[in-house]
């Protein structure tokens, strides 16, 4: 009788420890980039919110608002990505992008429709938080320098949001 308690609160022990954190700490990788790739940059993200957080550049470039830049957040390097997709779609056609904002840019463009709540209708990358995806305009993909700016911007979001900062003009 003992020996079937034991396995009993053994087992249901095991069964306890499940993961509290959600999904396993990584990416979704459907770029053109290692992992170990996106993990450089996602490193730069938390060092760089480690060291100070701008909570508003778009606001800045919208309205020409006062900067609300705080201390870093320390907590930021702590904060692992649990399974973000990181994915590239194809750029908005010049004509579009024309027609839409009466801007010219040449193909490829640079930019991709930015979805609902963004404050920008198009933008080079955006970020969602559920389900947990960063997509970039695909022109951005072979230009490695540029590539991890973008990303490295919109991985910032993905731990500000984590971290429970307003992300209202980010």
């Amino acid at each position: 009788m003992d020996r079937s308690r034991a396995a009993i609160i053994l087992t249901l022990v095991l069964v306890g420890c499940g993961s509290p954190a959600g999904p396993p700490a990584g990416f979704v990788n459907q770029t053109q980039h290692s992992n170990a790739d996106l993990w450089a940059i996602w490193k730069t993200a938390q060092d760089k919110i480690a060291q100070r957080v701008d909570l508003n550049p778009v606001q800045r470039f919208l309205n020409q608002a006062p900067a609300d830049i705080r201390g870093g957040d320390s907590r930021a390097l702590s904060v692992v990505p649990r399974q973000v997709q990181v994915a590239s779609e194809p750029d908005v056609l010049s004509t579009a992008l024309f027609a839409a904002t009466g801007n010219y840019r040449a193909d490829p463009t640079g930019l991709i429709a930015c979805p609902a709540p963004c404050s920008l209708r198009y933008a080079a990358a955006y970020s969602s938080y559920q389900p947990r995806l960063t997509n970039y305009a695909a022109s951005w993909e072979l230009q490695d320098d540029k590539f991890g700016i973008v990303l490295e911007y919109e991985f910032e979001n993905q731990i500000l949001t984590e971290l429970g900062y307003d992300m209202k003009w980010r």
